[in-house]
Order: C-alpha cells, then sequence, then structure tokens
C-alpha cells in the first residue's frame, strides 16, 4: 500500500492533469468544485439504497459502496483545494487541529 504521500501528490497529479486538459479558467474551476455536489449526490444515492429506501429497486448498494463514494468526495475535495492554490495536506490538517480543539473544549457527556 502507498504511503500517505501518494495521497498529496496524486491530488497535485490530478490537478495537473486537469488543468493540462481543460484548462484552469474560473469556468473550469467552478466545475471543478461543482464535481464536489456530484460526488456527495452519488453518497445519498448508495446510502439510500444500502437502506433499500427505493421500494421500486430495493437494497442496489452496500455499505462499502457508501464508504467508496465519500472516498470519492474526499479525493475530489484535495483535487479542489489544489486546484484554487491550496496545499491539500495543509488544509486537511488545519481542518483536523480546529475539529480538535473543538473536541477537546467540549464539555464531557453525562453519562
Amino acid at each position: 500500500m502507498p504511503d500517505d504521500d501518494f495521497i498529496w501528490s496524486e491530488a497535485h497529479r490530478w490537478r495537473a492533469h486537469l488543468d493540462a486538459r481543460n484548462g484552469a479558467g474560473p469556468a473550469e474551476l467552478t466545475l471543478r468544485l461543482l464535481k464536489l455536489t456530484e460526488e456527495a449526490g452519488e453518497v445519498a444515492q448508495a446510502w439510500i439504497g444500502a437502506q433499500g429506501q427505493n421500494p421500486r429497486k430495493g437494497v442496489t448498494h452496500t455499505v462499502d459502496d457508501v464508504v467508496a463514494e465519500l472516498a470519492d468526495v474526499v479525493f475530489t475535495s484535495l483535487v479542489a483545494i489544489a486546484s484554487l492554490g491550496g496545499d491539500p495536506r495543509q488544509a486537511v490538517t488545519d481542518c483536523v487541529v480546529k475539529a480538535a480543539g473543538y473536541l477537546d473544549a467540549a464539555p464531557a457527556p453525562d453519562r
């Protein structure tokens, strides 16, 4: 299995690939951001399918399908961050540090 550096380098490689193929103007960047909405919709579709909530179709997806779709959202986000000139690794680290601070400051749950 590749190390974590593989994830970050692939986000940058995909950004370069998309830039070369589609350009990097405002319309292209908008579409990359909108791609997140499409991927999130696929998460919802997979979860609905895993719950069998469409009576006509029944159960059409597994939890593993949902997990895979969530991973698509994560990677698409990393590419979008790189596309905007951000550093995906730093952005995710900053987000996790912020979340950890909220959790550290939260009162302990009553049990």
